[in-house]
């Protein structure tokens, strides 16, 4: 399996970072970090959480 991150997924977890980051800026950079490291573990283990009904297609782009 391969992910892309896109940039449109950038910005906009970009933007929710930011608005996030308005309120409480330590919240919103272990959000983005916890985000970020989901994804990197997606490709190693694909099975892990439960088969999404509108994916047909095991390429991503995020």
């Amino acid at each position: 399996m391969k992910l892309k991150i896109t940039k449109s997924f950038r910005d906009k977890l970009n933007n929710q970072i930011e608005y996030i980051a308005k309120d409480k800026p330590i919240a919103a950079r272990k959000f983005k970090n916890d985000i970020l490291k989901l994804i990197e573990v997606i490709p190693k283990m694909p099975y892990i959480h439960r088969k999404s009904i509108f994916l047909i297609e095991m390429t991503l782009e995020i």
